[in-house]
C-alpha cells in the first residue's frame, strides 16, 4: 500500500539531492536534524500513514460525519489515528519543544505531511487547523493566553479551528456581522453565526475546541479595517488551566458535501443565549492582518492536500496501468492483449501525471525550504529574499498546484476508464475530495488576483524579479550541460516572454483597463506556475544528468527525472507560450460583453 500514497524515492530526491536538507544540521537551530535523522522521521511518518491513517480513509467517505441533537459524530476509526498523532508529537512538528513541538525544519515536516495527507487528508484537517490556531496564539497571544492554551493546542490535546465565513460574508470577509461587546473585566461577549467551519464540533478527538473568531467590536469601523480577532473556546478555561463552563458555542448543523466526508463542516451559533465569552487576540481592529498568518499557512496546507490527492492518484493509476491487460498493440494487432501502460495515449496520460506530480512536490518543498532559510538567515537581505519568495510563491503553491492536482486526478480516472467512475475504486473518492481544494482558503481566482494585485508589484517588483533570477540561474546551469542545453534554451525563451507579460500585466493593472487586466489574472497565474514548474523540473534534470552512471540501479529513476523535464518543456511550455500571446493581445470580450448577453 506504500506506493499508493507517494513515491518515496522522489521524496528523498527532493529532500537530499535537490534541497540538501541535511545541511540544515550545520546550523545550531537544526543541529539534531542530520540526514540520518531526517530519514528516520520520514520512515516513521510513512509507516504511520500506511499502517494507521490509510485504513481510515474509506471510513471517512462511507461512514462520514453525522449530526443529531446538537452532537457531531465522526468515524470512530479516527480516534485511534488521532491518538497516535498526538503520541508521536506530529501536530506541531516545526514548533518549539517547549510548547509541545519537535523543532524540525519545515521542509522535513512537509515530507511527513505529504504521507499523512496522502493517506487521509480529510482526517488531517483536524490537526492541520489545530496547528494554525496554535500559531495565532503563539504569535499574538498574551503570556497568560500562551500559558493556558498553547501547549494544549500544539500537543493536540485541544483541537482548533478558524471562524471567518458567514452566510453574508464569504470571500468578502469585511461584510461579516458577528459582533463583540466589551465587558467590564476586559473580555467580550461574542454574538453571531459562522458557516463552513471545518472540524467545528466534535468530542471524540479532544475535550475542548479553541476557535479563533473574527468579529467587529461594537463601534468599530466598517469593512476589514474594523475586524478584530478573538479567542473563543468551546469550554471556558480557568486560570489553573482546567475546563470551566460551556461557552455557548452551538453547532446548528453540518454540511452534506461532494467530498471530504470525514471532516465535519459545521454551522456554529455564538452567543445564542448571550453567554459566549471571547478574549481579544492581538490588537483591536487588526484581526484581518493577524488572521492572514493562519490563512497563508492554511493556503499552503490546501496546496499539500490537493497535491497529496494527485500523488496518490498517480500511484494508483500507474499500478493499475501495469496490471490491467486490455487491447493489442497497434503495431501488433494479432499479438493479444497487453498491459495498458504500453498504449501510447495511456503513456501520455501517465507522463502528464508523473510530470506535474514531480513539479508540484518540488514547488511545495521549495516554499517550505525558503521559510526555513528565512529563519536561518543572519543577513537582512538574504532574509528578505527568502521571505519574499515565500510570499510570491504562496498563490502558486495554493492556486496553481490545486488546479493541476485536479487535472492529475481527473486524468487518473481516465486511465482507469469506466472502473475509475466506480466507487469501489479509489479515483472516484480522490476526485471528489480534491475538488474543494480549488475553492477554500481563497478560491483560485482570488489567488490569481493576489499574484497580480499584490505579489507582482511587491517592493516595486523586486520580489518577482528575484523569482525570475532564480529561474534564470537554473536555466544557465542547465545550458552548460550538453544533453540539457536544447531544453534550457526553450525554457529561457519562455522565461523571457514571461518577463514581457509581467510588465504588460503590471502596466495594464494600473491603467484604465484594470478590469480587463484582472480578467487575465488566472491565465497569468497559470503562466507563472508553468514557468515555476519548468524551473523545478529543469533543476531536477540537471541533478539527475550529473548522477547518471554513478549507481546503475538508480539510472532508471534519474532517466525518468530527465524525461519529465523533457516532456514538460517540449509539450507544455509551447502551450504556455500560447497563453502568453493571448494575455499580451488582451482581448476584452469577457469585460465588454453586455451582461444581458450571457442570457438567463
Amino acid at each position: 500500500m506504500a506506493q499508493l500514497i507517494s513515491e518515496r524515492r522522489d521524496v528523498d530526491f527532493v529532500l537530499h539531492e535537490q534541497l540538501e536538507v541535511g545541511k540544515f544540521s550545520e546550523q545550531e537551530k537544526f543541529a539534531d536534524f542530520n540526514k540520518k535523522t531526517v530519514d528516520m522521521i520520514v520512515n516513521e511518518a510513512r509507516n504511520l500513514a500506511i499502517k494507521e491513517l490509510l485504513p481510515t480513509w474509506k471510513d471517512g467517505d462511507t461512514i462520514g460525519c453525522t449530526f443529531e441533537n446538537g452532537k457531531v459524530r465522526i468515524p470512530e476509526s479516527f480516534e485511534r489515528a488521532y491518538e497516535l498523532l498526538k503520541k508521536g508529537e506530529w501536530t506541531a512538528m516545526s514548533e518549539d519543544p517547549e510548547w509541545g513541538g519537535q523543532g524540525m525544519p519545515k521542509t522535513v515536516a512537509l515530507a511527513a505531511s505529504e504521507f499523512f495527507n496522502g493517506a487521509n487528508y480529510p482526517f488531517m484537517m483536524y490537526p492541520g487547523l489545530t496547528h494554525g490556531a496554535g500559531k495565532l496564539v503563539e504569535s499574538f497571544g498574551t503570556d497568560k493566553q500562551k500559558q493556558l492554551f498553547l501547549k494544549k493546542i500544539y500537543t493536540g490535546e485541544w483541537c482548533g479551528t478558524m471562524l471567518l465565513t458567514e452566510a453574508c460574508a464569504g470571500s468578502d470577509v469585511g461584510a461579516l456581522e458577528t459582533m463583540a461587546y466589551p465587558q467590564p473585566d476586559g473580555t467580550y461577549k461574542i454574538v453571531g453565526s459562522k458557516i463552513f467551519i471545518s472540524g467545528g464540533e466534535q468530542d471524540q478527538l479532544s475535550d475542548n475546541i479553541v476557535h479563533p473568531v473574527l468579529a467587529r467590536i461594537e463601534g468599530a469601523p466598517a469593512g476589514t479595517r474594523g475586524i478584530s480577532l478573538f479567542l473563543v473556546p468551546k469550554y471556558r478555561v480557568n486560570d489553573d488551566g482546567s475546563l470551566g463552563a460551556f461557552n455557548d458555542v452551538v453547532c446548528t448543523g453540518i454540511e452534506h458535501k461532494m467530498g471530504i466526508h470525514g471532516n465535519c463542516t459545521c454551522s456554529l451559533a455564538l452567543g445564542g443565549k448571550d453567554d459566549c465569552i471571547g478574549e481579544l487576540l492581538g490588537e483591536p481592529n487588526k484581526g484581518m492582518a493577524h488572521m492572514f498568518l493562519m490563512m497563508n499557512e492554511a493556503r499552503l496546507l490546501v496546496g499539500m492536500q490537493g497535491f497529496a490527492c494527485a500523488s496518490a492518484a498517480y500511484m494508483y493509476s500507474l499500478n493499475y496501468a501495469k496490471e490491467r491487460v486490455q487491447g493489442a498493440l497497434i503495431t501488433n494487432p494479432k499479438g493479444g492483449g497487453v498491459p495498458i501502460i504500453q498504449h501510447p495515449d495511456v503513456r501520455r496520460q501517465l507522463m502528464m501525471m508523473k510530470t506535474y506530480t514531480e513539479a508540484m512536490r518540488s514547488i511545495l518543498y521549495y516554499i517550505a525550504y525558503c521559510d526555513d532559510m528565512a529563519h536561518l538567515a543572519t543577513d537582512p537581505e538574504e532574509k528578505e529574499l527568502y521571505e519574499g519568495l515565500v510570499e510570491v510563491l504562496t498563490p502558486i503553491g495554493k492556486g496553481y498546484v490545486t488546479d493541476r492536482s485536479f487535472d492529475v486526478v481527473s486524468q487518473g480516472m481516465q486511465v482507469y476508464g469506466g472502473y475509475g467512475f466506480i466507487e469501489e475504486y479509489p479515483l472516484s473518492q480522490l476526485l471528489r475530495d480534491v475538488r474543494i481544494t480549488l475553492i477554500y482558503e481563497g478560491t483560485n481566482g482570488i489567488q490569481a488576483m493576489d499574484l497580480l494585485g499584490r505579489k507582482l508589484g511587491m517592493k516595486k517588483g523586486k520580489i518577482f524579479m528575484s523569482l525570475m533570477q532564480k529561474i534564470g540561474a537554473t536555466i544557465a546551469e542547465a545550458k552548460a550541460v550538453p544533453e540539457l542545453a536544447p531544453m534550457a534554451a526553450q525554457a529561457e525563451a519562455s522565461l523571457n516572454k514571461m518577463g514581457e507579460v509581467a510588465m504588460h500585466m503590471g502596466k495594464t493593472a494600473m491603467s484604465d483597463k484594470v478590469m480587463n487586466a484582472f480578467s487575465f489574472a488566472h491565465p497569468f497565474l497559470d503562466v507563472v506556475g508553468d514557468l515555476t514548474s519548468a524551473w523545478m523540473l529543469l533543476w531536477r534534470a540537471t541533478i539527475a544528468q550529473g548522477s547518471l552512471g554513478k549507481k546503475k540501479k538508480e539510472d532508471a529513476f534519474y532517466n525518468g527525472v530527465i524525461k519529465s523535464a523533457e516532456f514538460f518543456i517540449y509539450n507544455q511550455l509551447p502551450v504556455t507560450d500560447g497563453k502568453m500571446n493571448a494575455i499580451l493581445r488582451g482581448a476584452d470580450a469577457a469585460m465588454s460583453i453586455d451582461e444581458s448577453s450571457f442570457l438567463s
